[in-house]
């Protein structure tokens, strides 16, 4: 029982920034983890970036290191995914999720947010 809401996706240039949120109600709790996650035309969906409510525990996936930062606000239950020199290849769905596990895998996530759409222009 545990609802998530991402958006902030849009339309930007190359070398442009965007900010993403997810939005979390009901049952959650501070041992969960929350990540994010896109899936591009034709591409199985990837791993991108993961933080712990309790302790600010952080990965990412090589391909967005120096450009991603994720990060928390607890009082608001939300968690930001700050992208900044996207690339065409950033094109993709974004998915935030929540787990109880800190895994770079999608079957370490039990819930699931509705997707926003990240498009980069060259």
């Amino acid at each position: 029982q545990v609802q998530l809401v991402e958006s902030g996706g849009g339309l930007v240039q190359a070398g442009g920034s965007l900010r993403l949120s997810c939005a979390a109600s009901g049952r959650i709790f501070n041992r969960y983890f929350m990540g994010w996650f896109r899936q591009a035309p034709g591409k199985e969906r990837e791993f991108v970036a993961v933080i712990s409510w309790s302790d600010g525990y952080t990965n990412s996936a090589d391909s967005v290191k120096g450009r991603f930062t994720i990060s928390r606000d607890n009082a608001k239950n939300t968690v930001y995914l700050q992208m900044s020199s996207l690339q065409p290849e950033d094109t993709a769905v974004y998915y935030c999720a929540a787990g109880l596990t800190g895994r770079s895998t999608a079957l370490g996530y039990a819930y699931w947010g509705q997707g926003t759409q990240v498009t980069v222009s060259s």
